[in-house]
Formats: structure tokens, C-alpha cells, sequence
């Protein structure tokens, strides 16, 4: 339930403000009658994300017991590196992500109500998607289907409203704080994925160590349990974790926190 609250809260939250800036640039610039163009872009990033969330699981039920599991080991695959690119985008432009979108949002009035249409698309498709994939391999690796979705329902609700507010002017946060402190949790929440999709591959064959347990706590911290099924929802926990599940985990959660964490070095004093 945690995760999946973490992944909607932070992707809507992300989509919800893109949106947020577009409606306000148009707004200021006087041109209310092309509102009607961005939410028709909105709507139709949203119902692609859904659709691509209702095909991967179609798509998963259909498979052999082998299929589904190379299919879950490869979207799993793409979504850790889908949202580890995300989360290092969002870092890099957020500092002038309000001025970019201005910039396209000024090109999209020379070029028609469609242009316009286009930019508010893309601005949230691209949340939508990444959500839509790392939401499918995050519910594939949790013991709890139910919690998940309602910590899904909760999470891009509060999103919304928290975009709402900040757009009204009604509440102030500390975005770039929030920003960081999701994408840390995002990242602890990849690193989960990152391990369920090695298990599966372990499961194919595909590479070694299956049975090379660092811990097999089953009986106790089972994926039925409570404390189980938190740790899973929350830290990507597996009860029966390999070495190579282990070490991949810690791999990829420090390094990648490491990076993220780094802070820009100061330039260097210009030369006399």
C-alpha cells in the first residue's frame, strides 16, 4: 500500500503541477477559450496511461506461467530504469521547469488550439506512462493486490488536491524538499522492483543463485503476515531473498541514492 501511494502521490502530484503551470500561462495570457484544448490533452494522455496499465495486465494473464514470468522480469526491468531517469530528469529541470513550459506553451499559440493541445499532452503522458508501468510491476511485486490499489486511490487523490491547492494559491509547500524526499522513497521503492524482477529471471534461469538464500524468514515474515505484507509494500522486502537479489538491491539503492543525494559542485572561481 505504501509504495504505490509513494509512486501516485509523487507522479500525480508531478502531472498535476505541469498542468497547473500551462493553465495559469494560458490564463494570464488572456487566451481562457483555449483551456478546452489543454484538458483534451490531459484526458487523452490519461486514457492512453490506462489503457497501457489495462493492456500490460491483459496481456500478463494470457501468458504461460513461463511467459509471465519473463514478462514481469522484463517490464519490472524497464520500469526501475524508466523512473530512475524520471526521478534524475525532474532533478535536473525543475529549476526551470516553469520557464520551459512557458517557452512551449508560447510556440503552441503560433501554431493552433491542436499545438496547444499537444504540449499539455505530453507534459502529463509522460508521468502517466512511467506510472502505468511501475505501478504494474510494483503491484506484481507486493503480497497485498487490495492495499496497493487503495494506497493507488489515495495517493493520486491527495495528488490532485494538493496540485489544486497549490494552483489556488491556498497552500505553500516546500517543493523541491518534497521533490527529494519522494524521490528518495521512489528510489527505495525501485530497488524492490529491481529484486523481484532478478528473482524472476533467477525463477527462468536466466541467472544464477536461486536457491542461495541470504535469508529465508517464510514461516515468519510470510507474504500473507502483516508485517510481511508492509515490509513488501514499503521496502520491496522478500521473505526468501537470494544473495544476487540481495546484493543487487544494495547495488542500486546506493549507488543511485548516492547520486541523487549528491549535491551540484560549486564552479570553479574563473581564472584572473
Amino acid at each position: 500500500m505504501l509504495s504505490s501511494f509513494i509512486i501516485a502521490l509523487r507522479e500525480g502530484l508531478e502531472a498535476a503541477l505541469i498542468v497547473g503551470i500551462v493553465i495559469a500561462y494560458v490564463q494570464k495570457s488572456n487566451r481562457q477559450s483555449m483551456l478546452v484544448n489543454v484538458w483534451i490533452g490531459v484526458a487523452s494522455a490519461v486514457a492512453l496511461s490506462l489503457g497501457l496499465g489495462a493492456l500490460l495486465s491483459f496481456s500478463s494473464t494470457r501468458l504461460s506461467e513461463h511467459g509471465t514470468a519473463l514478462f514481469a522480469g522484463i517490464t519490472s526491468l524497464l520500469a526501475v530504469i524508466l523512473v530512475t531517469w524520471m526521478v534524475f530528469w525532474m532533478k535536473r529541470t525543475s529549476k526551470n521547469l516553469r520557464k520551459d513550459i512557458a517557452t512551449k506553451v508560447d510556440s503552441a499559440f503560433l501554431n493552433g488550439p491542436l499545438a496547444l493541445a499537444g504540449v499539455a499532452f505530453l507534459a502529463v503522458i509522460r508521468e502517466g506512462l512511467e506510472t502505468s508501468l511501475f505501478v504494474y510491476s510494483n503491484f506484481m511485486s507486493v503480497a497485498d493486490p487490495v492495499g496497493s490499489t487503495i494506497g493507488l486511490i489515495i495517493g493520486f487523490s491527495l495528488s490532485i488536491a494538493i496540485g489544486y491547492a497549490i494552483f489556488k494559491a491556498t497552500v505553500r509547500i516546500n517543493l523541491a524538499k518534497f521533490f527529494t524526499y519522494t524521490g528518495v522513497a521512489l528510489i527505495v521503492v525501485a530497488a524492490g522492483v529491481l529484486s523481484y524482477a532478478v528473482h524472476e529471471f533467477q525463477e527462468l534461469g536466466f541467472l544464477p543463485g536461486a536457491d542461495s538464500y541470504i535469508f529465508d524468514v517464510t514461516s515468519l515474515l510470510g507474504p500473507h503476515s502483516l508485517v510481511g505484507a508492509v515490509l513488501s509494500g514499503s521496502i520491496g522486502f522478500d521473505s526468501s531473498t537470494s544473495w544476487l537479489q540481495a546484493g543487487i538491491y544494495a547495488l542500486y539503492a546506493i549507488t543511485v541514492l548516492g547520486l541523487y543525494l549528491e549535491k551540484s559542485a560549486p564552479k570553479a572561481a574563473a581564472r584572473v
